[in-house]
């Protein structure tokens, strides 16, 4: 077999070659993988809404989508909201809160999080005790920043930036709870709702089951 000469055009066309057969390759990944991983997520929702609502049966009633960042899911048994701030040490944090009737907390839970292993990752324990538990306390009546920004909450050992981006999460999510701008306490992005049946908008965790009037978890 002769073999193939080392020329310009022959090996732009193998490694067009190579490119379309990757291309082909990673396609069909995507497609057995997409529906799986999608199941995945909304099942890591469903249960992130019982843990920060503190229930094992609740039925979504409504959900409604505030800019591109801010979700919230009205049940029978209180209000999550879904609040992703894209300021953290390492990229985006989103963080799902639930608020009971009187607007205070009841739980939290980090969905997403590019934080640094081991210092701004804590965020997923640090609020829940101690001088920086936010758990029981009303951001509407406590001002849930860091001592540093004159607020009343210990932030993350070595992780200010951190802190901030979870609280400023915390704080937009009762924002939005109490039909407020989450801009004024969050990310500046303006807000509009768009009520039940709307698609989230670059939601880190898809929930397309939750986006129905009625849905039990």
């Amino acid at each position: 077999m002769k073999k193939l000469e080392s020329t310009w055009y022959n090996m732009v066309g193998v490694l067009t070659a190579i490119a379309v057969v990757a291309g082909i390759a990673l396609a069909y990944v995507n497609s057995i993988t997409r529906e799986p991983i999608a199941a995945i997520q909304k099942q890591t929702l469903a249960n992130g809404i019982k843990v920060v609502l503190q229930s094992e049966s609740l039925t979504v009633e409504a959900t409604d989508t505030l800019a591109s960042d801010v979700i919230v899911y009205r049940t029978t048994n209180g209000n999550a909201v879904q609040v992703t701030d894209k300021k953290g040490f390492g990229g985006d944090l989103t963080v799902l809160v639930g608020f009971a009737e009187d607007g205070s907390i009841l739980g939290y839970q980090v969905l997403q999080s590019s934080e640094t292993p081991g210092l701004g990752a804590k965020a997923d324990t640090w609020f829940r005790e101690g001088k920086g538990s936010i758990l029981g306390r009303n951001p509407g009546n406590e001002n849930l920043t860091v001592k540093k920004d004159g607020g009343d909450v210990d932030a993350i050992t070595a992780s200010t930036i951190t802190s901030r981006a979870f609280l400023r999460c915390i704080n937009g999510a009762y924002a939005a709870l109490q039909g407020n701008n989450p801009a004024d306490a969050h990310s500046g992005a303006s807000a509009q709702a768009h009520q039940d049946n709307s698609q989230p908008v670059g939601e880190p965790l898809a929930a397309d089951s939750l986006q129905t009037d009625t849905t039990k978890l």
